[in-house]
């Protein structure tokens, strides 16, 4: 039986592709679309597409606000850390939930409680600067605990709704790598660093201080993050 999934993976959409790809080899008889806002990220999605061998995967422009497909076309409808960065989440439900087929499922994943050890007061300037900046923009910093109730506004029963967690932790020397590292190089360099500055929300001291404490973070053995997040399975 052929299977369609839409997938929307990640911060802007289905950005690199790698949920997008993953779900595609799981339903090898059938086809999964993912979109993102603009044109420049799905070239990297297509790439890996292409290195693992992946055909049964299309990835186009889009907007999750107003998707450009009829109702009831999909079997399954996934969106992951991407509510928390639209100006409208229920819109986005409403719209995931139109063109999913009766009996289909609609799947959210976004994170809800970040937590870290050893304290650390440049990391705790980092997740301020996100949620500040966040909200600004008109987001949803870790909406997790409440994206069932979401789902409701966007016309799902509470009957229909699962929900259940997961997590993220990042302990080992090669998580706390990739976790701080990434996350120095945010603040160090990134588009988000040049607004943080030009936009008044963190002095480039602050920003040196989030940096050296990304770098703290890996060199501790002792050190870990760790990130709650909340999951809905929505039954249509």
């Amino acid at each position: 039986m052929s299977k369609s999934v839409y997938s929307t993976d990640h911060a802007e959409r289905c950005g690199p592709g790698s949920i997008t790809v993953d779900l595609a080899k799981r339903v090898p008889n059938g086809h999964v679309t993912g979109i993102e806002t603009e044109s420049d990220p799905l070239k990297e999605g297509q790439r890996l597409a292409d290195h693992e061998g992946v055909k049964n995967v299309t990835f186009e422009v889009g907007d999750a606000h107003k998707l450009s497909y009829e109702d009831n076309k999909f079997d399954m409808v996934h969106a992951h850390q991407v509510l928390q960065h639209v100006g409208d989440p229920v819109k986005v439900l409403t719209e995931m939930r139109r063109v999913v087929k009766p009996g289909g499922i609609v799947a959210c994943r976004e994170s809800a409680v970040p937590a870290w050890y050893p304290e650390s007061k440049g990391i705790e300037m980092a997740d301020e600067l996100f949620r500040r900046m966040s909200r600004d923009r008109g987001g949803n910093p870790h909406p997790g605990s409440h994206i069932h109730m979401w789902a409701q506004q966007a016309g799902f029963e509470r009957s229909q709704i699962t929900c259940t967690t997961g997590s993220w932790c990042f302990s080992s020397p090669d998580e706390r790598a990739y976790w701080g590292g990434s996350n120095a190089a945010r603040a160090e360099s990134s588009g988000l660093a040049k607004t943080a500055v030009g936009k008044g929300y963190a002095t480039a001291d602050d920003l040196t201080k989030m940096v050296n404490a990304w770098h703290d973070f890996v060199r501790d053995d002792n050190a870990w993050y760790a990130i709650l997040h909340g999951e809905i399975i929505c039954r249509k």
